[in-house]
């Protein structure tokens, strides 16, 4: 799966698969706790557990979070308005997210870049669903 990918691509595809689970989990416990949603949280939840990917420890060994270049959080990232921005925010995060692993993984596993395709479409869906 990532055999064809360079240390670099894979450090990209780490960080846009923590992104990505990290995005959808917010949404995920708004919905499931605050929204008493059972129905969207467990769409979720289970669209959650397609990202995880089999050789998780490869990803481990490129990353370089002490080093990230853009860590610190800019004055837009510090404040939210309110719980719907907060959702906004992360469908965001987690669609773009899956737009660069499906991007990604065109270079070296379709089925993988597919798989976050469809993760993609999936979020957009839902975004419409919660937000409508």
């Amino acid at each position: 799966m990532t055999n064809k990918l360079s240390p670099e691509l894979i450090r990209v595809c780490d960080a846009n698969l923590n992104r990505l689970r990290e995005g959808i989990r917010v949404i995920e416990d708004i919905q499931r706790y605050a929204k008493n949603s059972k129905e969207t949280a467990a769409k979720l939840k289970k669209l959650r557990h397609k990202t995880k990917l089999p050789n998780y420890k490869e990803f481990l060994t490129y990353r370089d979070s002490i080093n990230d270049v853009l860590k610190s959080s800019t004055t837009d990232e510090q404040a939210r308005e309110d719980t719907e921005n907060i959702i906004i925010s992360n469908f965001k995060r987690a669609e773009e997210s899956a737009r660069v692993l499906e991007e990604i993984f065109k270079l070296s596993d379709t089925d993988t870049s597919e798989l976050f395709k469809s993760i993609r479409y999936e979020l957009y869906n839902i975004e419409k669903e919660i937000l409508l």
